[in-house]
């Protein structure tokens, strides 16, 4: 593991745990798996494949060892029916909860659908942790309930109001948070991811992120079609910092507990910036892509710029050593590569 995992390690070796994931054949899951296995801990997974992946846990399985893997038990589930989220959190420590419906434009689509899986079944799952008195439990919140704040970097407590059915739903999860640990006492930690990126993200579907979905574009030597004049910005975060938030905050003391944090570098990138980048390291990796992006309509619901203050994780958390982008796509690319080839 990275030097970065470090503290991780030192915490984890006075005190083996269990750890349930929510969404564990997903792209975050998936990867939380991985890392947690080879940190030799003991994980239940849940998932019920409908943005998950067989495949996704086949690939964790063939980069740990034989025994890290039998450390892990998968629970085929949803946490729309409360029975699995309580069967789920059994003799559990940790709750890292990351299952949800993401996507702006799904959202838009489909409200009923993002509000039943990622507010009633966020529910769900904070009422079975109570119940069970886990240790630590951990979400999956968002940047999009800044809104429309206008204020760069992004700070914790200065929010503006919600854009699209996504953006409530996070927040929501953040006000059934914050009501559990004022009535039960049961205290949780929201992490807000910024556009996170790395290896297991599906290029494929209409609500693919932009940095799979264009990836996998230039490299079939299609159009990329830009939302926008291409000066829209996001703070683009390379999954092993989500990976690292994540144990930190579920390890962290009581001080950094019933709080939210931005999970990001602190960085702000163009997507027309971030279009030029992802043709260098393809480059870079033997792939010739010399189209230029086609510009269309913004997307109902985006936010125009979005960049985190990382500062609050930094002091209560022990965040640190980010990834930054330009490391993060060429970690990245060879599995994208890799991926595409076996479409």
């Amino acid at each position: 593991m990275p030097d970065r995992y470090n503290i991780i390690r030192q915490r984890l070796a006075q005190h083996p745990q269990q750890w349930l994931i929510t969404g564990v054949a997903g792209f975050i899951g998936s990867n939380l798996l991985e890392a947690l296995l080879k940190l030799d801990q003991t994980v239940v997974g849940l998932d019920n494949f409908s943005t998950g992946y067989q495949h996704n846990l086949d690939e964790v399985r063939s980069l740990v060892s034989p025994e890290q893997w039998k450390r892990f038990r998968f629970i085929e589930g949803d946490i729309r029916r409360m029975e699995d989220c309580a069967n789920a959190v059994k003799d559990v420590d940790h709750v890292l909860h990351e299952a949800a419906l993401g996507s702006v434009p799904r959202s838009v689509n489909d409200p009923i659908a993002t509000h039943e899986v990622n507010i009633s079944g966020f529910l769900n799952m904070l009422v079975a942790a109570r119940d069970a008195e886990v240790s630590s439990f951990t979400y999956a919140a968002s940047s999009s309930t800044y809104g429309d704040h206008p204020g760069l970097p992004k700070v914790e407590d200065l929010i503006g109001q919600p854009l699209s059915p996504y953006a409530v739903t996070k927040y929501a999860n953040e006000l059934y948070a914050s009501v559990f640990a004022r009535t039960y006492g049961f205290k949780t930690i929201g992490l807000r991811y910024f556009n996170v990126f790395g290896k297991r993200q599906d290029p494929d579907g209409a609500y693919a992120a932009v940095i799979p979905k264009w990836t996998a574009s230039l490299i079939h030597g299609d159009d990329v079609v830009i939302n926008g004049d291409g000066e829209t910005s996001r703070d683009f975060c390379y999954i092993d910092n989500v990976v690292q938030a994540n144990i930190l905050s579920a390890t962290s003391d009581a001080e950094a507990r019933n709080q939210v944090y931005n999970v990001a570098v602190g960085d702000r990138t163009t997507l027309i910036q971030l279009y030029d980048g992802l043709q260098s390291v393809l480059r870079d990796n033997s792939v010739s892509c010399d189209k230029r992006p086609v510009f269309g309509p913004f997307r109902a619901g985006d936010v125009r710029h979005s960049q985190a203050n990382v500062d609050k994780a930094q002091r209560l958390l022990g965040y640190d050593n980010m990834i930054p982008l330009a490391e993060g796509l060429s970690r990245a690319m060879p599995w994208y590569i890799q991926f595409v080839a076996q479409r």
